[in-house]
């Protein structure tokens, strides 16, 4: 009796390692990256993923702003962190100041809670984005944000 238990304890021990899966790490220049489209994006604007499909409803973005760039207005339906890694920016809500964002910050953007975001007209700023989608979508993207709007 004492053997088969001293069997069942040493093979459960070991099941988990059959399954168990490697770690993998992929490099900053691995990881593709486009520039982000003039429908929701005014300016020169990089968005690489970070995260791959395996996340499942939860995705982020490493978004690199040059100066005078910045989102459409937007909002998302389960909110978003922004995690801003380098430089300074800017983040409005609808109907609010605009307030600056820099290396360090981290802004949280409420579900459905319109705004922008986007480097200085003089500085860059590079963020991670992370959002989850809800019933397949992350975001909504709205209109372009005006020179005017951004100048304000």
């Amino acid at each position: 009796m004492k053997r088969i238990l001293a069997s069942a304890f040493a093979l459960a021990l070991t099941a988990p390692a059959a399954f168990a899966q490697s770690m993998t790490v992929t490099s900053h220049e691995d990881r593709p990256g486009q520039i982000g489209s003039s429908e929701t994006f005014t300016g020169t604007a990089y968005v690489s993923p970070v995260f791959p499909p395996e996340m499942g409803d939860v995705s982020a973005g490493e978004v690199t702003f040059l100066p005078g760039a910045r989102s459409a207005w937007h909002t998302h339906p389960a909110g978003q962190m922004l995690v801003v890694t380098h430089g300074t920016g800017w983040v409005q809500e609808r109907g609010q100041e605009k307030q600056m964002m820099q290396a360090g910050d981290v802004v949280w953007c409420p579900p459905e809670v319109e705004h922008w975001h986007g480097a200085t007209d003089e500085t860059s700023v590079t963020h991670y984005a992370v959002q989850q989608a809800v019933d397949g979508s992350a975001v909504v993207w709205g209109e372009l944000v005006t020179d005017s709007e951004y100048n304000d």
